[in-house]
């Protein structure tokens, strides 16, 4: 069976993400690469957790060592730190390869940035926020499309950004949704007719 329904966008406005490091959504050896309801399903008490401080979501840490950030409850994760955009890979299996995330990339590597699909840490990414690198962080899925994240924290450390100054995810959201609209040529293939 194959529902469709319209949405609006899950996250109008700019999010607010806790770094967990407790518990854990999926595993090397499970099902994290799929969109399968037990890979929510077993987010929804961090969540709530989350929620309850104030934020919007969590993002995720690695199983063994929480320690490599994997991806948002509902959604890929990027950074852009310097003059690169770097991505959780999917080697572990343990993160949804996701459409929209795909369809970022190569939207990014056009707008002509470098992007770099591997393990990051929560410590590189502390690092770089303190050493004013960290310039902008986003995430990319199904229902979220591209969504800004204003703020970051792990443990006693938030990461705020002003998310009016950026340039690379205004300008993959407007690109990707101007492809969707009919409003820029889609030059590879991605609409069809059903």
């Amino acid at each position: 069976m194959i529902l469709l329904s319209p949405t609006g966008p899950y996250y109008s406005a700019p999010m607010r993400i806790y770094v967990e490091e407790h518990y854990t959504r999926a595993a090397p050896g499970g099902i994290g690469f799929a969109k399968a309801a037990g890979n929510y399903g077993s987010s929804l008490l961090a969540t709530a957790i989350a929620k309850d401080k104030g934020y919007d979501q969590v993002l995720w840490t690695d199983a063994f060592e929480h320690k490599y950030v994997q991806e948002i409850g509902t959604m890929n994760v990027f950074f852009i730190i310097g003059n690169k955009v770097v991505t959780p890979d999917l080697e572990a299996g343990t993160i949804l390869e996701g459409v929209t995330r795909d369809s970022a990339i190569e939207t990014l590597k056009e707008l002509g940035y470098t992007v770099e699909e591997r393990p990051i840490s929560i410590d590189e990414i502390i690092s770089a926020h303190k050493a004013g690198e960290l310039k902008e962080v986003f995430g990319t899925g199904t229902a979220a499309t591209v969504s800004m994240i204003q703020e970051l924290r792990y443990k006693d450390y938030t990461m705020k950004f002003d998310v009016h100054t950026w340039q690379a995810v205004p300008a993959v959201k407007k690109m990707l949704t101007d492809i969707r609209e009919g409003r820029k040529a889609d030059t590879r293939g991605w609409m069809f007719k059903v």
